[in-house]
């Protein structure tokens, strides 16, 4: 049943379960667990629709790149799925095996561990049963660049797909309006015994659970953990620790645009990058968009075009290709977008400021920052993309020259995919949570989301979210089925 906190406070004296977060992987949870016989309480920050008052607790400040984060989540009832434009892919094996630069390691769990959670999680957002992820449109030559493969949701909106599930799934109590203020720790036991419930007029209510789970979104889950005085006291998270560092999104880099060669299909051209291209450049995986943007004249472009090639075309071999220019018409002019994988860094990161919102909870800042290995992944895929429309007589390329030349400063976008600030790892000394997305350090603190991602890939990242949140709601049924029989 779904109930307004700010209205009726009358929550059990005790849950199996306490999920903060009723976004996807919290309502996907929440579902899973209470039909599976649990008491679950499931605890949204916000209302049933969006409010000034509720999105104002995620305005943050900013010291790196510009993400624009409050106005890219929302905080309300199913979370950022309602305003999600339902892309979905899944990660793939090499995802799991090729570990990043900069000393952190990768997955910590092969790609096995979530491959057959993917039938569900298609089934959670409406993508029908056995459908085949398909390309869009076919590669490039050379073997770097692949067709992009990936299916669209309706787009599911979880709090109106799950409604009624939300207001009759016995044990599963929803509150709207929730807010978790606190997270109280027993370092003798290694357990969070309790959450701080408020309403927005800050009335304090005491919550006792078996287990816990976060799910609240990258800056959200780091920030619920650095606030705990008592998980702070206990050693169990820091402020200059891994918790909230490693802070990924998906780079959306305006690499520049391209002429499209006469009677070449002028529909947009989706393309991802191979393991071979990855390996060979030792570079991120990258997804690239061409798409025409409208219908130009063949003359006005040709001087600039003939200059752009002066200085590059040597440099990348393709020198031959510079005649083509003149031999055809251009039908259209075009942009190249992309969805670029970050890696895991350490600076990037979300920490705490002195300053409280209105609910007493620190506030955070965001320092978004890229390293040279993302840079590098960058000037490979636009260079290499350049030259191979040029080898195919595809169309011709013009670079930003931020692209190519990393001396110059980045023009990027954020994608709104927040991931990597509790990141899986196989020891705390790498990461937050654990295989089964434990806290390291506790014995009853979960986490679910993108926070988890040790790597972000080049992929949207709802599809392997949900993944692992089925995953996360099998091993906890399994664990806690495994204690009661213990103690029968």
């Amino acid at each position: 049943m779904i109930k307004d906190y700010q209205q009726h406070k009358a929550l059990r004296d005790h849950y199996d379960f306490c999920i903060i977060g009723a976004g996807p992987a919290g309502i996907t949870l929440g579902l899973r667990l209470a039909a599976a016989g649990w008491s679950v309480l499931l605890a949204e920050g916000g209302g049933r629709e969006y409010s000034p008052h509720s999105q104002g607790l995620y305005a943050c400040a900013s010291t790196g790149l510009e993400l624009y984060a409050e106005e890219t989540r929302l905080r309300y009832l199913g979370g950022t799925s309602n305003h999600w434009a339902g892309r979905c892919r899944p990660f793939t094996p090499s995802d799991f095996t090729i570990s990043p630069p900069g000393g952190l390691p990768g997955w910590p769990i092969p790609y096995s561990e979530i491959e057959g959670y993917l039938p569900a999680a298609m089934d959670i957002v409406d993508l029908p049963p056995g459908s085949d992820f398909h390309a869009m449109n076919t590669g490039l030559n050379g073997g770097d660049f692949e067709p992009d493969r990936f299916l669209l949701s309706p787009p599911t909106r979880f709090a109106q797909k799950y409604a009624t599930a939300l207001e009759q799934t016995k044990g599963l109590d929803v509150f709207i309006n929730c807010n978790c203020v606190d997270l109280e720790f027993d370092k003798a036991s290694g357990h969070l015994t309790a959450v701080i419930l408020s309403d927005y007029e800050r009335n304090h209510q005491r919550l006792v659970a078996r287990q816990f789970i976060l799910a609240t979104g990258a800056i959200e889950n780091a920030r619920q953990l650095l606030n705990s005085e008592s998980l702070r006291a206990a050693g169990v998270v820091s402020e200059d620790g891994l918790t909230g560092g490693c802070f990924m999104e998906h780079l959306n880099i305006d690499l520049g645009t391209f002429i499209l060669k006469s009677g070449e299909d002028p529909e947009p051209r989706q393309y991802y990058t191979t393991d071979a291209f990855v390996d060979e450049s030792k570079a991120g995986k990258g997804n690239v968009t061409a798409a025409l943007l409208a219908d130009v004249q063949t003359y006005g472009r040709t001087a600039e075009v003939k200059h752009f090639l002066e200085n590059l075309a040597c440099d990348w071999g393709f020198a031959s290709k510079v005649a083509f220019v003149a031999k055809f018409s251009c039908p259209g002019d075009g942009v190249i977008s992309t969805m670029i994988e970050q890696f895991p860094n350490l600076h990037s990161r979300i920490s705490l400021l002195d300053e409280k919102d209105a609910l007493g909870v620190a506030k955070v800042n965001v320092n978004w920052a890229l390293t040279a290995d993302d840079r590098h992944t960058i000037k490979c895929i636009g260079s290499e993309l350049a030259k191979q429309f040029a080898d195919m007589d595809l169309g011709f390329v013009k670079l930003n020259d931020f692209v190519y030349d990393t001396s110059v400063p980045l023009k990027m976008a954020p994608h709104a995919h927040h991931m990597g600030t509790t990141r899986m790892a196989a020891s705390p000394q790498f990461g937050v949570v654990d295989a089964n997305c434990k806290v390291f350090g506790t014995e009853n603190l979960y986490v679910a989301g993108s926070s988890i991602f040790a790597k972000g890939g080049a992929s949207n990242p709802t599809m392997p979210l949900l993944q692992f949140a089925v995953r996360l709601a099998d091993h906890l049924n399994a664990k806690m089925t495994a204690a009661s029989g213990a103690v029968a």
